[in-house]
């Protein structure tokens, strides 16, 4: 027997539900506003026939539908196809009260959130991620990107949208890669605020990695309820910011600042929750090194995200590159390197300016 969807909420200035359950495809239609004339569904080629679909049934409706078909992947998230999706909805007559709908993995509704926020200040947005990735990540939260030769994510905005839907039966098709991938942001959720998620996880890696293993709704909803609550309190990333007052939504980027690193050290070829997993162990074994983190919680890191398929190691000497890379990440404040450690599970801090040697050294634990 199905389990009921199960919405939960992401509290704040402009609020919203993220709807998580199997075959809920249809309450796409039932999240469209009166007021929308148009819409316009933003898909990689791999959901064409998916999204003409869905553009049928909106049209259905009375509303006029498009779709606009964009790269696969981080090639989506570059000004020129965002310029493109601008056109278009230009061209289609696009206004305020209209509809933008991001229907694919996390690179689709990262660009689909930065054209909704962009076209005329601001349109609604609802999100319909289709990978693990996207629907504990990607399409939570209200940030919204694009990428550029110097690093990734550093064009965007905070932009809520009004609804999420997330359909676990479309899980079944994402290939056992991408939804290991996604599994990286998963165990973060676990590491940082709910520690049932690694339990759950250690209980049968196996079968965590899979699609249809038997706790993959109960990750799913711990994981999106990890992130609605921390950005609930604070969408524009502003608690730990220079004015101090804690973490706030930082906590979220942990394993990010090297992961983003790897990244575009690898051309942005990599899958991101596979450089994420590899930054988490890096972030793990930095706090152990300044003294933060027991050693059993790093070792805890690798097993984890080791026994589901994740990378704990990264090839050698690319230190340099990444020190580069990681000076233009969105956590650094005046030249100085911040990352998001762990004193012990559940329990975040933030690491400042770190001891050059140290972080070579934690570096040099991670590479093979």
């Amino acid at each position: 027997m199905t389990e009921p969807s199960v919405a939960v909420g992401v509290r704040g200035a402009d609020p919203y539900d993220v709807v998580i359950g199997h075959g809920i495809g249809d309450q796409v239609i039932a999240g469209i506003s009166g007021a929308v004339a148009r819409v316009a569904i933003v898909h990689p080629p791999t959901l064409r026939a998916e999204s003409e679909a869905l553009r049928n049934q909106i049209a259905e409706t009375g509303k006029v539908a498009i779709t606009i078909e964009v790269p696969d992947g981080e090639k989506a998230k570059t000004a020129a196809v965002a310029e493109y999706c601008w056109s278009v909805l230009g061209q289609s007559g696009f206004t305020r009260t209209d509809l933008v709908i991001g229907f694919g993995g996390g690179s689709t509704t990262d660009l689909a959130g930065f054209v909704a926020a962009t076209w005329l200040r601001g349109v609604p947005l609802i999100q319909v991620p289709t990978t693990l990735l996207a629907m504990v990540d990607a399409a939570v939260g209200g940030k919204t990107g694009i990428n550029t030769a110097e690093g990734k994510n550093l064009v965007g905005c905070f932009y809520p949208p009004s609804l999420v839907i997330c359909d676990l039966d479309r899980l079944a098709t994402v290939p056992e890669l991408d939804y290991i991938s996604g599994l990286a942001e998963v165990i973060k959720c676990g590491f940082i605020a709910d520690p049932q998620i690694l339990r759950l996880i250690q209980e049968d890696p196996a079968a965590a990695a899979r699609a249809d293993g038997p706790h993959t709704a109960g990750l799913v909803r711990r994981a999106v309820a990890v992130k609605a609550d921390v950005v609930s309190g604070d969408l524009k990333e502003v608690v730990g910011g220079p004015a101090g007052g804690g973490i706030g939504r930082e906590v979220l980027n942990y394993g990010h600042t090297l992961g983003h690193a790897i990244e575009r050290n690898e051309g942005y070829l990599w899958r991101h929750g596979a450089a994420i997993s590899i930054g988490m162990v890096f972030a793990a074994e930095l706090a152990m090194l300044a003294g933060r983190l027991p050693e059993a919680v790093v070792d805890l890191h690798r097993e984890v995200l080791s026994s589901v398929g994740l990378p704990v190691s990264y090839e050698s000497g690319q230190w340099q590159k990444l020190l580069d890379a990681m000076r233009i990440d969105k956590k650094t404040r005046a030249d100085v390197l911040r990352f998001v450690v762990l004193t012990d599970i559940a329990k975040p801090a933030i690491l400042e300016g770190p001891d050059p040697a140290i972080l070579v050294s934690a570096y040099d634990t991670i590479s093979s």
